[in-house]
């Protein structure tokens, strides 16, 4: 299983990816986020599903982006999904036939040179696609569950780039707690509106652990904090059925 999150506030991008590739009881580490850097030409690319889908697709592409010049991210997003169709008429019946579902969600940020700012989307296994913006500054392929509330009770699109990758730590965090199969390393990336550059940084257990038992112990004090007096009518039916 995968986890990989993009962010997107005013400010610019984060996008966060673990990197444990799990095969039966063997696990191996594998980089999953793809970045681009040119000139005016900045974007990155995280995937998730099948990981046969996402090398062949991954190969199509980066022939396609050697020697074409795109302007606008829309047109990566739908080339990227072009490969995907192409790889699923070639592979898709066959890996059907095999039980594997054809599976491959994509999340592709950046800024191109004719692109009036930032831009995040999700790519479906289908080839279509969703941009994320004013009211979703935030998506998650992969193992999903387990990390979003916090991001949907924390992030708006005027939050700081700083609060978006503190917040995605702790998703991150929340998700590798709960689940076997997402784990450190994390990659992270950060890209900053109008700048065409990307920041890209590995992060080992031993970097986060300290922050990570800061916010179990935060999360303790938290709820030995809600007051309970709301719950006295329900334990007082108890008491007196107890006592009867």
């Amino acid at each position: 299983m995968t986890y990989c999150l993009g962010i997107k506030v005013k400010e610019g991008l984060v996008a966060i990816a673990d990197t444990r590739i799990t095969s039966g009881t063997d696990t191996s580490i594998k980089v999953k986020i793809i970045t681009e850097q040119k000139d005016k030409h900045s974007l990155f690319i995280m995937t998730s599903g099948l990981r046969s889908i996402r090398d062949k697709a991954t190969v199509y592409f980066k022939e396609l982006i050697d020697r074409d010049e795109y302007d606008k991210l829309y047109k990566v997003v739908n080339a990227f999904g072009e490969q995907v169709r192409r790889v699923a008429d070639e592979d898709k019946t066959y890996l059907e036939k095999s039980g594997f579902k054809f599976d491959l969600h994509t999340i592709i940020g950046g800024q191109l040179k004719d692109d009036e700012e930032h831009r995040l989307f999700l790519l479906y296994p289908e080839g279509n696609w969703v941009e994320l913006g004013h009211g979703a500054p935030f998506v998650v392929i992969g193992n999903s569950g387990h990390g979003k509330a916090i991001l949907n009770r924390t992030l708006n699109e005027n939050s700081s780039m700083r609060l978006a990758l503190k917040t995605g730590f702790l998703a991150f965090d929340s998700t590798r707690v709960s689940s076997n199969n997402v784990d450190f390393p994390i990659d992270v990336v950060l890209y900053k509106k109008d700048s065409f550059y990307i920041a890209e940084h590995r992060y080992e257990k031993k970097d986060l652990e300290n922050v990570s038992a800061q916010w179990a112990e935060e999360l303790k004090s938290a709820l030995q904090n809600i007051p309970e007096e709301w719950m006295d009518v329900t334990f007082n039916k108890l008491s007196k059925q107890s006592s009867s």
